[in-house]
């Protein structure tokens, strides 16, 4: 009995749920296929195929990509046309960076000799100077110069320090002339730049005489001879007044080591 109950609510319940879902789902009718127009009355029809042409044309999916053919300018290059006017000159550019040094040059040719220079200027020298005033040597050593210019070819003596510059090298002619004094010793050195080379001497005496000394020396350019005087034990001094020159120093070159 009760299996038979079972049975009849299993088939309530399935002809329920037909019958909801006959009316829950709206029925579905068939698509009716509708005739477009797609050309004008004066125009033919178009056929399917050229239709289906012309909307997959249009699509994006299906366009064909467009080519575009180029020339190629050498094969259509014509003959060389005749040269133009010169233009303007254009602007001034930046200075470019220096170059390499390039590769020395060929030797030239032997030039012409040139006028010739102030011979005696350059080849001779020449002074004689002299002192107005006595002088007693207070020093050991003690320089001697002198206050009246004879000769002074080129300005070679230089009257404020009392030496002779040698701007030529060669050979060289010096004299010294000095007048002694009474009773007193006359001791002096020609020297040559620190070194004496030669000496003029004079013993004390009742009489006054003059004394002299002369040499030779071999100058090379800058170098210097000067006189002083050379004080012993006993008193040194040379004698001269304003009104006469006593003492007197001269030189001159006589041969230039080089002509």
């Amino acid at each position: 009995m009760s299996e038979m109950k079972m049975f009849l609510l299993l088939l309530m319940s399935t002809v329920n749920v037909s019958a909801m879902l006959e009316k829950g789902l709206p029925r579905r009718e068939p698509r009716r296929l509708s005739c477009v127009r797609c050309c004008g009355p004066s125009e033919q029809p178009v056929s399917i195929i050229s239709s289906r042409y012309t909307r997959m044309s249009s699509d994006p999916a299906y366009s064909v990509p467009k080519v575009q053919p180029t020339i190629d300018i050498t094969i259509l290059k014509g003959e060389k046309g005749e040269m133009g006017e010169k233009g303007y000159p254009g602007p001034v550019g930046k200075e470019g960076e220096r170059g390499l040094r390039g590769l020395n040059g060929r030797k030239g040719q032997k030039g012409q000799p040139g006028p010739q220079g102030h011979s005696c200027k350059q080849l001779y020298a020449a002074f004689s100077v002299g002192r107005r005033k006595p002088l007693h040597s207070s020093d050991y050593f003690q320089h001697v110069t002198f206050d009246t210019e004879f000769v002074n070819l080129y300005k070679h003596f230089n009257m404020f320090s009392g030496k002779f510059f040698c701007y030529v090298a060669g050979i060289y002619y010096f004299s010294l002339n000095v007048h002694t004094w009474n009773f007193k010793e006359t001791y002096l050195h020609l020297m040559k730049n620190e070194k004496e080379v030669a000496i003029l001497y004079s013993q004390p005496s009742d009489r006054s005489i003059m004394q002299s000394q002369s040499l030779m020396l071999d100058l090379q350019e800058g170098e210097e001879v000067w006189v002083r005087m050379f004080k012993r034990e006993r008193e040194n001094a040379i004698y001269s007044e304003e009104s006469d020159v006593y003492i007197i120093f001269n030189g001159h070159l006589i041969k230039p080591a080089i002509e």
